[in-house]
């Protein structure tokens, strides 16, 4: 929901106050919001011995399959980064007005709430890597089929930011859940934050990556391959997602997992 809000505000202040108050005003409202959230918080199990202590634990990745599974998370991170950071400036740099381009970011995230929400529940019925594999393939299909190819059209970018958030906001969301298919409840802090410590290094240099090859193609002719990464990133997901299933459950494609 912020993500739908933010943008909106954005959209709003800038041509009034200018970045950085504009920012500042951002910061404030997450300090109000996660000062409570972190006094309020509280863990649903207590802490069982050092056996099922929190901290990353880099001999799980034995585990193939978690590995496969942490490995594509990375790539996942690589692939989504991309059109949340760019896709406002990708809409300047093609004819629209650069405030206004804030409303993709916020129809995104619109699609993103759904996405986080609905593939959730079917992946209760349907298997929850059943369900992040195909959302992945939506989310590369996207990028190659839309985003790729939209130029100046609005309408495609339109689409675009719609049907990718749907898609984009289930990777987000069903990670962690299947995480927590390969391990014991008490083991899952200890899971999720070995992966995301891999996960971080994709956070990190996705965004400085796409800027590169950006750069580097000089404008214009830079947007085709700072896409296509984006777009390979999530095909390396899928693989690593497909490859993760395989060894749990092997080839049946009809198991619910």
């Amino acid at each position: 929901m912020g993500g739908i809000i933010f943008p909106l505000i954005l959209k709003s202040l800038l041509p009034k106050l200018g970045f950085a108050w504009s920012t500042r005003i951002l910061g404030f409202i997450l300090l109000a919001f996660a000062v409570p959230a972190n006094l309020w918080i509280r863990a649903r199990l207590p802490p069982r011995g050092k056996l099922h202590s929190v901290l990353p634990d880099v001999t799980i990745f034995r585990d193939s399959r978690y590995l496969a599974a942490a490995v594509g998370i990375f790539f996942m991170e690589w692939g989504i980064f991309v059109p949340l950071t760019f896709i406002v400036s990708y809409a300047a740099a093609h004819h629209e007005d650069t405030t206004d381009s804030y409303i993709l970011l916020s129809l995104l995230n619109a699609g993103s709430v759904a996405g986080r929400f609905l593939p959730g529940l079917l992946s209760d019925k349907l298997g929850r890597f059943n369900m992040i594999i195909a959302t992945i393939a939506l989310s590369a299909v996207y990028v190659f089929a839309l985003w790729l190819p939209a130029g100046d059209s609005p309408e495609m970018l339109i689409g675009f930011a719609v049907a990718f958030g749907f898609a984009s906001g289930s990777n987000l969301s069903l990670s962690a859940v299947c995480l927590g298919q390969l391990c014991e409840a008490g083991d899952f802090g200890r899971y999720l934050s070995t992966a995301m410590i891999i996960a971080s290094f994709g956070t990190l240099t996705s965004v400085p990556i796409g800027g590169a090859l950006l750069n580097m193609g000089g404008g214009e002719s830079g947007w085709g391959p700072m896409i296509v990464f984006s777009g390979v990133s999530y095909v390396l997901a899928l693989v690593c997602y497909v490859t993760a299933r395989i060894l749990a459950v092997g080839w049946r494609w009809t198991v619910i997992f």
